[in-house]
């Protein structure tokens, strides 16, 4: 079966978000242009890694090409909408490509399926009829600053972290790996 690639040249709307409650929330990437809608799913590690190398490449962009980018997403770019409806995922993401295109002065996001084997790095930002179907975003660097503020809100609003440990705090409990199941009465106090 032929790969399908979604490309979104500056679409209307291009963000993360979750489904589900804290604990048990499902993430996704949303693209949108009208009448098109594409959402998939990833990790919450990977949309926090997304949004970290997306930050950085921004940082280089500026200084390597002395593009403006702001240093934080102007308000008429700010979206704290809920994701569109329906949330159906046409892919659990797998690989992940960034990059920068000088022609169009855009930065691209492309996201690959979920593959059994090893991506040929040559199928990512590429077009070969071969390989997992992607998704392929061209943003605005400004579009994609909004874009890295909303997603580490989104990966921010989950479980408040274990002040020992960093894991998050379940409702019904936490076993902390730093208690290791011991915990001193002498009175000591640990640093």
């Amino acid at each position: 079966m032929a790969r399908v690639i979604h490309v979104f040249h500056q679409p209307d709307r291009f963000v993360a978000g979750t489904v589900g409650e804290p604990g048990d929330r499902t993430f996704y990437l949303q693209a949108s242009a009208e009448p098109r809608l594409i959402s998939v799913t990833l990790e919450k590690q990977q949309l926090s890694v997304l949004s970290e190398r997306l930050a950085s490449l921004l940082e280089e962009i500026t200084t390597r090409f002395g593009t403006e980018v702001p240093a934080a997403a102007p308000a008429e770019l700010v979206d704290n909408e809920p994701l569109e409806v329906p949330v159906e995922e046409e892919f659990r993401v797998g690989t992940m490509g960034l990059g920068w295109d000088a022609e169009s002065s855009s930065v691209v996001i492309e996201l690959l399926a979920v593959t059994e084997g090893e991506v040929d790095e040559t199928v990512v930002l590429d077009d070969t009829e071969e390989g997992p179907d992607a998704v392929r975003v061209f943003l605005t660097p400004a579009y994609a600053r909004a874009f890295t503020e909303r997603a580490e809100r989104v990966v921010s609003a989950g479980r408040k972290p274990c002040p020992l440990c960093g894991e998050p705090l379940d409702p019904g409990g936490h076993i902390c790996p730093r208690q290791n199941g011991y915990r001193r009465d002498s009175g000591l106090v640990e640093d």
